[in-house]
């Protein structure tokens, strides 16, 4: 039988086995006097997490209305509230009728994908895409910004030097883009953003503060590249604007990936913070970052324990408890309680049970979907992941806390999709509610993770009761960020369709 039970997730979907904090993990093994397993001695640390990450319904709709609560008032100030809010400038999505030659460049990690699509307009839609996706060499992910751009923009030179067949520039226009870049970045229009700072192991010098549409349109200058960046977005709005171009009824999308976003179509008059901008739509894509929502969420002692080691404590705790950067680094903090306290796992802890991040999502994952009787896939991977043999009574513990976490998470992002929707809702004079909604979303955890996706959809439809609920559609979108992000290039031409 093979380690994982289900393929690998894609890259930026789940976590590698490593800290986030970047601190070394500590490596100890501790040498126990006993022998033999003991999983009654684990049994009430597991009914006491159980009890603390438990999702009652009165707790979902308190998360429900205090996530409505938050995006208000994060739309009344900057600041007003723990989610920013952030404007988009996408005051047009695509309808269909889009034509000609499009490209897009995601660049959100340690590669970057470069796409382009050729859009037939109503009739044709999609003519065909390709895309190519390119590592980012180390040391330009702490050069110059220069560098790191002249890197990207030679890349896309590169891309569009295989541009033919079906792919045809119309005469007499420039190639244009749309740019989804996922680093913190204060959007100031469409096609224009100031840097506030790297993330994600980047520490280039040079661009904080700067526009980063003009850095890449500068190096592409230098490159001889004739081609403008139309659009600038995050993956969200990207997803947002992919699933919209097959489906008029998305309203919202969510990332449930190694992190968590999610955004949504809001009216440009119920965003009180928006002044002098004006909307020939009337409406614009509002990014939540409800990663940073706190409020009445069910932390355990893991739960704060992990956060007071990490990076940003206090910080992103929605995230924390929902996103599968976090989720199986949280089992293992269990899972180690359980050995050094009831010996759960035999006579010794191994080094690994002792190092952040050791298991990961996908891990946890995998051994939910165990199914064999003696749960050997689940024994194999707590041996090749953390080192540590097990008999099958401590591998049904072991999923039984994989599942409680999973389940808390899957719950909790139920309910900040309802608390989206409720707001909507708020300020449509109930309307939304009333005819079919569609929530598109994407990212590893949502995809490869049924029984959290299973969690998420329970919680929704709990909230909302089975009539409302029927009217909301939770529809996968795979990859929709990258044709996304060509489309909004689309809708924001220069040119006319």
């Amino acid at each position: 039988m093979s380690i994982t039970a289900n393929p690998l997730p894609p890259l930026r979907s789940f976590p590698f086995s490593r800290s986030p904090n970047g601190r070394n993990p500590r490596v100890t093994m501790v040498i126990r006097s006993t022998t033999g397993v003991s999983v009654s001695t684990a049994l009430p640390i597991l009914t006491k997490l159980q009890k603390d990450c438990a999702t009652p319904l009165p707790l979902l709709r308190n998360i429900a209305d205090a996530m409505a609560k938050d995006m208000r008032d994060g739309l009344e100030v900057d600041g007003g509230s723990d989610l920013k809010m952030i404007l988009s400038y996408v005051d047009s999505l695509p309808i269909g009728n889009e034509r000609g030659l499009f490209y897009a460049l995601d660049l959100g990690g340690t590669n970057f994908r470069v796409l382009r699509t050729q859009l037939g307009g109503k009739d044709e839609r999609v003519i065909d895409t390709e895309f190519e996706q390119v590592s980012i060499p180390q040391d330009l992910m702490s050069g110059t910004s220069e560098e790191l751009f002249d890197f990207i923009a030679l890349a896309l030179a590169k891309f569009v030097k295989k541009e033919g067949g079906k792919f045809v520039l119309p005469k007499n226009r420039s190639r244009e883009t749309g740019f989804t870049f996922s680093f913190p970045v204060k959007q100031t229009s469409i096609d224009s953003g100031i840097l506030i700072k790297w993330t994600k192991g980047f520490a280039v010098s040079g661009t904080p503060g700067r526009d980063i549409v003009a850095c890449l349109n500068e190096a592409m200058g230098r490159q001889g590249l004739d081609m403008r960046v139309s659009a600038l977005v995050n993956d969200t709005v990207a997803t947002l604007a992919g699933a919209r171009y097959w489906d008029n009824n998305v309203m919202v999308a969510v990332i449930l990936g190694t992190g968590t976003n999610a955004c949504y179509v809001e009216a440009v008059d119920a965003i009180p913070k928006l002044q002098g901008h004006n909307s020939i739509s009337g409406r614009t894509i509002v990014n939540t970052e409800w990663g940073a929502f706190s409020n009445g969420l069910p932390l355990t002692e893991y739960d704060r324990e992990m956060d007071a080691e990490s990076i940003n404590p206090g910080e992103q705790l929605f995230e924390k408890t929902i996103s599968g950067m976090y989720l199986g680094e949280i089992v293992r903090r269990v899972l180690l309680r359980m050995e050094e306290t009831g010996s759960l796992f035999g006579n010794y802890i191994p080094e690994r049970l002792h190092t952040p991040f050791a298991l990961g999502t996908p891990n946890i994952s995998s051994m939910q979907q165990d199914t064999s009787p003696d749960l050997e896939n689940v024994g194999s991977i707590l041996y090749e992941s953390i080192g540590v043999d097990s008999n099958l009574d401590a591998r049904k513990m072991v999923v039984e806390v994989c599942d409680t976490i999973a389940k808390r998470g899957g719950r909790l992002a139920g309910a900040g999709i309802v608390g989206i929707l409720q707001k909507m809702e708020e300020d449509s004079k109930g309307i939304v509610f009333g005819k079919r909604m569609v929530v598109a979303m994407d990212g590893g955890l949502y995809e490869h993770y049924p029984q959290y996706r299973r969690y998420l959809k329970e919680a929704v439809t709990e909230l909302l009761g089975p009539e409302l609920s029927s009217h909301v559609v939770i529809e996968h979108s795979k990859d929709g960020s990258g044709i996304g992000a060509a489309l909004l290039a689309a809708t924001n031409s220069i040119y006319e369709h």
